[in-house]
């Protein structure tokens, strides 16, 4: 069966792929600031009043390991 080179699902007669430009940009966008929120919490959790460097760096590691949980599920993205 044939696939198709942009969303890599089968294709078919009626095969139109999920999603537009907008749309995907919008969720990977939207995942990566839950990520970074849910760093800089859980830092903020463990220290009250952390250094702005180790804030930065939980909000990135925050927003890499929700990007890369989000690919994980959704195949390729």
């Amino acid at each position: 069966m044939a696939t198709c080179p942009r969303c890599l699902g089968p294709l078919t007669e009626n095969h139109r792929c999920p999603g537009g430009v907008l749309r995907r940009v919008t969720t990977a966008v939207s995942t990566v600031l839950v990520g970074a929120l849910l760093g800089v919490g859980f830092c903020y959790m463990l220290a009250e009043r952390p250094a702005t460097a180790v804030v930065l760096a939980a909000a990135a590691l925050g927003a890499v390991l929700a990007n890369a949980v989000r690919q994980a599920i959704n195949g390729r993205s």
